[in-house]
């Protein structure tokens, strides 16, 4: 058990909180991370072996069978706990959505994940254990040979080629402010694929920015990916120009990570 946090499991359990079936319990997000603010939730997981339906409880939907999870939102000494409870086949669910066999053979592999699970798989590469460490560990080996890197990179990429191709489009035919539009939006999809391609699975565009600084490579420095997402050097007499340079960057990053 995590000495930092066993308070909390006493405090989940005082609560009834924590069934019977538990696998394990662990906390992740930002705060965890470390970029979290005072306002942050803090989230737990709880891994169970069978459904524990508590009347009134929330749920929410997953492309998985059973098709929700539950989700027990709580606030201890004037903070939030967001407590969410994953079925360990779930789990085994997700993780085979995410397996060579699944990237190898179904070219839409990318379109099986929901934003929901590809966080829930992220944050297991940082999680701390609460208690059951074992299952933990094995869970996070088994994600880390996974194609979830590969996944991530080539929906991303993917994603990033369509808003490029949009964007040439509507320059040529005079529809500048589109053009800008679908220019940055390739650019968010393009640093995604950057940041996925170095095993930097957060897929909120809040944190871009903090992971790009914290991940080395040397195909986008920081500051020239901050000077076109703030749009530093945009003129509105010469819009063509910006997208013209995102469109330049987008393209580096395509020819630079590997699929």
């Amino acid at each position: 058990m995590n000495t930092e946090y066993s308070r909390h499991l006493s405090q989940l359990r005082d609560r009834g909180l924590v069934p019977d079936t538990v696998r394990a319990v662990y906390v992740a997000g930002s705060r965890v991370r470390g970029w979290g603010t005072a306002g942050s939730d803090l989230d737990f997981y709880v891994i169970v072996e069978d459904r524990w339906p508590v009347p009134g409880s929330n749920v929410a939907p997953v492309a998985l069978r059973p098709d929700t999870i539950t989700i027990e939102l709580i606030r201890v000494n004037r903070e939030q706990w967001y407590v969410q409870y994953w079925l360990d086949s779930q789990v085994d669910q997700v993780l085979e959505k995410v397996s060579w066999t699944e990237f190898e053979t179904n070219e839409s592999v990318g379109a099986l994940l929901t934003s929901r699970e590809v966080d829930f798989l992220e944050r297991l590469t940082y999680a701390v254990a609460v208690t059951g460490e074992d299952w933990l560990l094995q869970r996070r080996q088994q994600m880390q040979r996974s194609a979830l890197r590969s996944i991530l990179t080539s929906r991303s990429l993917h994603n990033s080629h369509l808003f490029l191709e949009d964007a040439v489009g509507q320059l040529r035919s005079g529809d500048v402010e589109s053009a800008v539009l679908s220019a940055r939006l390739a650019l968010g999809c393009a640093i995604q694929a950057l940041l996925a391609d170095n095993g930097r699975f957060t897929q909120s565009t809040k944190w871009s920015a903090r992971q790009l600084r914290d991940t080395p490579q040397d195909v986008l420095s920081f500051d020239e990916y901050w000077e076109l997402e703030t749009m530093r050097d945009y003129s509105p007499e010469h819009p063509g120009r910006w997208v013209e340079d995102v469109l330049a960057v987008c393209r580096r990053i395509s020819q630079a990570v590997r699929v």
